[in-house]
């Protein structure tokens, strides 16, 4: 029986950087009274405050809530009152220019050159740098019509493993991509899952939209955990409807 419910954030629970709908709140709020449920997204801890906390209904157990941001490389859970870090692998400030100069470097080499960026196009998350192509506020029509097969990503990619290949590149979200250290990712989440709630990778299940090679959600398949590849969120919410009947 399946103790621990995994999900990605972007793309999976909501839209890119939008806000989980009432009907998504109130079918996470129905599968916590079930099982466990944690959260791994390449977010930051803002964006999951804003996109996943603030629209949750009040009395949910957060107890049985775990928020791993940056693709794990931060773990916070609820102590009672306060959402507090369990861990933060932060990158060092040399591997951080390290990493912002590789992704300048492959975006100019691969001559992607969008006509109009929205904010920053780079990010500093501590722990992650993250590379959003159109900019940090681009809105979602744009966002998805610049790369849905991940082509050219997957070129950025490539560039990105030559140049810095001591570091973890991953894709994720609509035209992000997300850089860690190396053994830091979504994988290294759920292992610290697995040793803190002791429940057994065989006890997890895994959904996220980006469960490919290359992609961000991939690392939960590798690390040997039972994984849904999801469309959208439409889907997930047909995926958490039959975990809880399952379940229930």
């Amino acid at each position: 029986m399946k103790k621990l419910v995994i999900f990605d954030l972007d793309g999976t629970l909501a839209k890119s950087k939008s806000a989980i709908d009432a009907e998504m709140a109130a079918l996470l709020g129905q599968l916590l009274t079930v099982a466990q449920v944690a959260v791994i997204s390449g977010g930051d801890w803002p964006q999951f405050e804003k996109q996943f906390l603030a629209n949750l209904p009040a009395g949910d157990r957060f107890d049985r809530l775990h928020l791993l941001p940056t693709c794990g490389t931060k773990f916070f859970h609820f102590d009672g009152s306060n959402w507090v870090p369990v861990y933060r692998e932060d990158l060092s400030a040399e591997d951080k220019q390290r990493i912002v100069a590789a992704l300048e470097a492959a975006f100019e080499q691969a001559g992607f050159k969008p006509e109009r960026i929205w904010g920053e196009r780079i990010e500093d998350r501590g722990s992650q740098i993250t590379m959003s192509a159109l900019g940090q506020e681009a809105p979602l029509e744009a966002k998805h019509s610049w790369d849905p097969d991940f082509k050219k990503r997957t070129i950025l990619k490539t560039y990105l493993d030559k140049s810095i290949p001591d570091f973890s590149v991953r894709m994720g979200g609509a035209t992000s991509i997300d850089v860690t250290r190396q053994g830091i990712d979504k994988a290294y989440g759920i292992a610290k899952l697995r040793d803190r709630l002791g429940i057994a990778i065989e006890e997890m299940i895994f959904a996220g939209d980006a469960l490919f090679p290359g992609g961000n959600d991939y690392a939960a398949k590798e690390a040997g955990v039972d994984s849904i590849r999801v469309r959208d969120p439409e889907e997930t919410k047909r995926v958490i409807e039959t975990i809880i009947a399952c379940l229930g």
